[in-house]
């Protein structure tokens, strides 16, 4: 099974790169595949960012059948880059509704509070692919795929502080964030302005939520990988709050608010969010030992560095935004780099350790 979970780690990186690829086509900088720019929202939402979901789920649920939303969302991935698109969008719809059912088998073990959230968020996946194959506007789709993606992380998060002390109304709170979103997006479906602007409450809801109630607020004065990761999440909060704030003014009217409202929310929020969780996913997925090491540093602040590049500068100049979004790529492909390093040199040390205390049991 590991030479599959890999597999479908390549289909889903590949996706990824293709995805950048795509969006840096849109800043004007030439790449070679076309159909990378045309498609880059559903490669970044679905090939990468859903098929590592899907994959994720499906090993927490450990049943065959749920290995089938990864392998759809990859596939329906390279379908889209080989030019098939109706076949494409046709395949990468199949991985939202095997998500869903895993979901709903694994609500089923465990009726918990984050997994019927995670539930919810499956179907707005499943919805935003929908309204993309019935040819609906792209920020109509963007807001579901969005939504997916914000009360899936927001699902994960409530699962790590469900241990933790809250106020009475922590519950009721993250409910109403959750309720705004899922308003907002469909509203969204027939209303962008009113729907944007119940959707930018939603997001900064959750975002005051995450911020007031999440456990980085302690971890952050730790130190280590808890450190590390507290600080991606704090910075991925701020910026879901911008987010929100631009997605309500560029729902207003204001176009130029745009590329901000996507981008603080995809990439400052979304990827950091990643940056957070992948030292701690890659290796139950790759079954390989991943130690923290301080470079990861490097790439988180690229991130951050790159974002206010290309949103602060970007507004005032075309070129610093197409510079902002070159160093986001390079942001992202810096924390490939960084953790396909540490986790060479975690196995090269395991393995290292391993042959010393064999040599000590020989020699006994």
């Amino acid at each position: 099974m590991t030479a599959g979970r890999i597999a479908l780690l390549a289909l889903a990186a590949a996706s990824l790169v293709a995805a950048v690829l795509g969006g840096l086509a849109r800043l004007g900088v030439s790449i070679a595949v076309p159909t990378a720019a045309a498609n880059h929202g559903v490669l970044m939402t679905g090939g990468f960012l859903g098929c590592v979901i899907s994959l994720e789920r499906a090993i927490a649920l450990g049943r065959p059948y749920a290995y089938a939303a990864p392998l759809a969302a990859g596939l329906g991935a390279a379908l889209l880059l080989a030019g098939f698109r109706d076949a494409g969008l046709v395949v990468s719809l199949a991985a939202p509704v095997v998500l869903l059912a895993v979901g709903i088998d694994l609500v089923r073990r465990q009726p918990l509070t984050h997994i019927v959230l995670l539930v919810v968020a499956s179907s707005c996946w499943l919805a935003g692919d929908a309204f993309l194959l019935a040819g609906a506007q792209p920020d109509v789709c963007a807001a579901w795929w969005f939504a997916f993606l914000v009360l899936t992380i927001a699902a994960e998060r409530l699962e790590m502080t469900r241990l933790a002390r809250r106020a009475p109304a922590a519950a009721w709170l993250f409910g109403a964030a959750v309720v705004l979103v899922l308003c907002g997006a469909l509203l969204q479906s027939w209303r962008m302005d009113v729907g944007g602007v119940v959707f930018a409450a939603g997001l900064v809801a959750v975002a005051a939520w995450c911020a007031a109630f999440d456990v980085a607020r302690r971890t952050v004065r730790t130190g280590g990988y808890a450190r590390y990761a507290a600080i991606a999440l704090l910075a991925g909060y701020a910026w879901l709050a911008v987010a929100g704030i631009a997605w309500a003014a560029m729902s207003a009217g204001h176009g130029a608010w745009r590329d901000a409202a996507l981008h603080a929310l995809g990439l400052g929020f979304v990827f950091s969010m990643v940056l957070a969780h992948a030292p701690v996913v890659v290796p139950v997925v790759a079954r390989r030992r991943l130690r923290y090491s301080p470079l990861l540093y490097v790439p988180l602040a690229l991130l951050h560095a790159s974002l206010l590049v290309r949103l602060a500068g970007g507004a005032q100049s075309f070129a610093l935004r197409r510079w902002g979004g070159i160093l986001d790529a390079v942001a992202l492909l810096a924390f490939a780099g960084t953790l396909a390093f540490t986790l060479a040199r975690s196995g090269a040390a395991e393995s290292k350790s391993r042959t010393t205390a064999e040599s000590r049991r020989s020699c006994v």
